[in-house]
């Protein structure tokens, strides 16, 4: 892996990450760790797609972020999709720790295999958690594992009625309350966006394919970097 350092026109510092492999395999260990620190503010994104191509019998790709946020820092954590593959197994865990008075913008979105390509996930394996605390105590934890026939698993209508692709955006903000209707405003009807506190947003996104997730969510994104997404989202 490695890092660029674009020179966007604003003051955050912007590090752009990018997988030198090409992708992510069975038995492939990545991992990252950054930090935004007292009163600075950094943003996070990837090159391109990350993709979780087929693995070996009984091999499992991990990737593990930890992330840290100073007192009245902010940070966006901001990848571009990750696209499972069919045969893929892959356990995934990022851990975002925050100080007082912290910002925080996550987003993760996941396309399950290339409808273009006519992929359907048959058998893949996908383990993901987020965990976000502030000073130790818990405010926001997203687990879930999708293992066997994912696209059989997808298209049940109590779960995602055959959706391609979702997206989990996590905002934390003194403003999180004031943004909740403006962006519940920008979201299709496959969405729906919660406050579970005061300064916690959450919002989820599911869609047909790729391209009608990013319809939605680049939107959202745009209005919560007041307008600076990093470029490598609009290539």
């Amino acid at each position: 892996m490695k890092s660029l350092f674009p020179r966007p026109n604003s003051s955050a510092l912007q590090a752009v990450l990018i997988n030198t492999a090409g992708g992510v395999t069975g038995g492939d260990d990545f991992s990252l760790t950054a930090r935004a620190g007292e009163k600075t503010s950094l943003s996070l994104t990837t090159q391109a797609a990350e993709r979780a191509y087929r693995a070996q019998p009984g091999q499992t790709a991990r990737i593990r972020n930890r992330l840290f946020v100073g007192r009245d820092a902010r940070l966006d954590w901001v990848p571009q999709e990750t696209i499972l593959y069919d045969g893929s197994a892959l356990n995934r865990s990022l851990c975002v720790e925050m100080e007082e008075q912290a910002r925080l913008l996550l987003v993760e979105p996941l396309i399950f295999g290339r409808s273009a390509m006519g992929e359907v996930l048959g058998n893949a394996l996908f383990k993901d958690r987020i965990e976000v605390r502030r000073q130790g105590a818990p405010l926001f934890l997203d687990a879930m594992t999708l293992r066997g026939d994912i696209a059989a698993h997808m298209a049940l209508p109590h779960i995602a009625a055959g959706a391609g692709a979702m997206a989990l955006l996590v905002y934390v903000a003194p403003d999180a309350m004031a943004q909740l209707d403006p962006v519940r405003d920008m979201l299709p009807e496959t969405a729906g966006a919660s406050l579970i506190r005061a300064d916690l947003l959450t919002l989820r996104i599911l869609a047909c394919d790729g391209y009608a997730l990013r319809q939605s969510l680049v939107p959202i994104l745009r209005y919560l970097t007041n307008q600076t997404l990093p470029r490598s989202w609009m290539t």
